[in-house]
């Protein structure tokens, strides 16, 4: 059964897989708000990445629409949804919990609103906005977090993070809007 995460709560993603977790599929997802001239939705492009980290959060790399792989493949991007619209994920991570360098110690999942600044957009205009972790061999969902604040104003989020302590991966579900235009902006947070 998945567990519904709360902004802040934290899990141990190692003891909730019997044999242990080995590929995770990071599932992200969201939808525009109907808005204007007949409920028409507004024309939003969020982005999903997952900036890679190592020793003392020092910034490794990043995955995303435009470098779709990193880490020997151990992270994957599956594709740039440009609309988000459709039922169940918007766009998907993978992640090989067991095969990625020891040098990687955290992975930071965030998504950001394409060309928010010219199209005057921003977190406000969102809704039903998720994370979610999949046991990739079994396909069962292990947790999921639904962002609950008002983010208006807001041009990206920082979802969550997975990450490595004590020999053991972890989840953690930040829920943190930022005024960042782009996933470069993001990464600065990290160099």
């Amino acid at each position: 059964m998945s567990v519904n995460l709360v902004k802040g709560q934290k899990i141990n993603l190692s003891k909730e897989v019997a044999g242990g977790l080995t590929k995770i599929m990071v599932g992200l997802g969201w939808d525009a708000v109907k808005k204007g001239f007949f409920n028409s939705k507004p024309n939003i492009d969020c982005d999903a990445s997952a900036i890679i980290l190592g020793k003392d959060d020092k910034y490794r790399t990043c995955v995303y629409y435009g470098d779709r792989s990193a880490e020997d493949r151990c992270v994957y991007h599956h594709g740039d949804n440009l609309t988000g619209d459709g039922d169940g994920d918007d766009e998907q991570i993978t992640v090989d919990l067991a095969n990625i360098t020891n040098k990687v110690e955290k992975i930071v999942f965030v998504v950001n609103i394409y060309d928010c600044t010219s199209r005057k957009q921003d977190f406000g205009l969102i809704k039903n906005a998720y994370i979610r972790l999949v046991d990739e061999s079994t396909g069962k969902e292990i947790c999921k977090y639904n962002l609950s604040d008002d983010y208006a104003g807001k041009t990206a989020m920082v979802f969550a993070e997975v990450y490595k302590k004590d020999g053991e991966w972890k989840f953690n579900a930040i829920g943190q809007g930022t005024n960042d235009s782009s996933v470069s902006e993001l990464i600065r947070r990290y160099k």
